[in-house]
């Protein structure tokens, strides 16, 4: 494949301009078509004009915008949590809130967790996340220690897999638990695009925090804590928060606006999403999970068959970069109902 698509100079979009060639693009994580948004890109410009383009203070500086306090008490009611904390990036929120909750106790990481969340070393879990999440099980109620903390993704985008974490409520009720999930590439999108925040067990003794990019599926520079007053107040008082600057304000101004947007976006991706499903779903080649926008292909090779057919996949190794390629139609709201039909017609050739 040419690495000149490597060193794009105009942006991303549903179809992507090369050397006088046009190229159907299925990869990325614009799930809801947001950088491309004529609407977003209004909303984003009015926040410029209000606030700025950026806000390099920390957020412990003696003079603060209003917005910051405000676009977190609208995430946390829109994602169903009792509090939440934004920061500059998914990154950011994903380090603060581990390096800080893990201190607290004995940790554990399912399978297949984000990068994002590691301490040091990439943690040693193999295996499917049901296997390791009724081992889990075993080992805690065996255990004498009493506070854990249990760290995953909400799910697998790169082998779409939607993670069940009713284990959680098989674990001993003596014992407990912060659970920390990553739903980077969930929220906005399952659940009616809340997350899985509302989903996750509500127990007395679990302690449930989940952290996001919003750059994803919601179109903004910037990351999320989701939890308990307390948790948050916690979070709150770390040097990652305190020293860091906070995230453009006209993005979160654009975010706290966007509510109707993302719905339409989101019913369009679903419409899409369920057509490519219909025509793969006899398919042994392909693995998906349902009502998310993601097909990872078992065929080898098809990455460069669809491209001499203009059509442009998600195809890299990750995270081991000397690994195998792992080759993936990702969809956008940005796409319409032709392009699938071109797509779907070019993968029965």
């Amino acid at each position: 494949m040419n690495e000149a698509f490597k060193q794009l100079l105009n942006p991303l979009y549903r179809q992507i301009e090369m050397a006088n060639e046009s190229y159907l693009y299925f990869g990325g994580t614009a799930y809801l078509g947001i950088p491309q948004h004529q609407q977003f890109q209004e909303l984003y410009i009015e926040g410029i004009k209000r606030f700025g383009l950026n806000n390099g203070t920390s957020r412990n500086n003696n003079v603060q915008l209003g917005i910051y306090h405000q676009a977190e008490e609208f995430a946390a009611a829109y994602f169903g949590a009792n509090a939440s904390l934004i920061t500059s990036s998914g990154y950011l929120s994903a380090q603060l809130s581990v390096k800080c909750l893990s201190a607290l106790g004995e940790v554990r990481y399912a399978p297949a967790t984000h990068p994002a969340l590691w301490l040091h070393q990439p943690p040693q879990t193999v295996g499917s996340f049901d296997v390791w999440a009724t081992n889990l099980i075993i080992e805690i109620n065996q255990s004498k220690l009493n506070t854990w903390v249990i760290i995953s993704n909400s799910l697998n985008n790169l082998y779409p897999e939607q993670y069940d974490f009713s284990f959680i409520e098989r674990i001993d009720q003596q014992k407990k638990i912060i659970l920390i999930v990553d739903d980077s590439h969930g929220i906005g999108v399952i659940n009616n695009g809340k997350g899985v925040y509302a989903t996750l067990p509500k127990l007395k003794n679990v302690e449930t925090v989940v952290i996001a990019s919003l750059a994803k599926a919601l179109g903004v520079d910037a990351g999320l804590v989701l939890g308990s007053g307390d948790i948050i107040s916690l979070l709150k008082q770390t040097n990652e928060f305190l020293g860091a600057s906070p995230p453009a304000a006209a993005g979160l101004y654009a975010f706290m606006n966007a509510t109707i947007i993302y719905e339409q976006e989101l019913n369009q991706l679903k419409i899409l999403t369920n057509r490519l499903s219909s025509a793969l779903k006899r398919e042994n080649s392909w693995s998906f999970t349902s009502n998310f926008p993601v097909f990872l292909s078992n065929t080898a090779a098809i990455e460069e068959r669809l491209f001499q057919k203009g059509i442009l996949m998600s195809s890299f190794a990750y995270p081991d970069k000397d690994g195998t390629l792992i080759n993936r139609i990702v969809l956008s709201s940005w796409h319409t109902l032709a392009d699938i039909e071109e797509l779907i017609l070019a993968l029965a050739k």
